[in-house]
C-alpha cells in the first residue's frame, strides 16, 4: 500500500469526534495520524492502518 506524508485517509471506524478522515504526518514503522475532526494526533503501527483504510487521496 503506498501511503506517503500529506495524504488523506479514510478508516473503517470513525473517531469520537465524528470523523473518518486523517491527513498522514510520518511515515514508517508507526504512522502519525492528525485527525481533520479535531486535530488530535495519534501513533498507530503501521500494519493496523493498512488493515483499516478506506480510501487514499491526495491532500487539496
Amino acid at each position: 500500500m503506498d501511503i506517503q506524508v500529506g495524504n488523506i485517509v479514510k478508516l473503517k471506524k470513525q473517531h469520537p469526534c465524528g470523523s473518518r478522515e486523517w491527513e498522514v504526518l510520518r511515515v514508517g514503522a508507526d504512522f502519525r495520524l492528525k485527525c481533520l475532526g479535531c486535530g488530535h494526533q495519534i501513533m498507530v503501527p503501521r500494519k493496523l492502518v493498512e488493515k483499516n483504510v478506506r480510501e487514499i487521496r491526495e491532500k487539496a
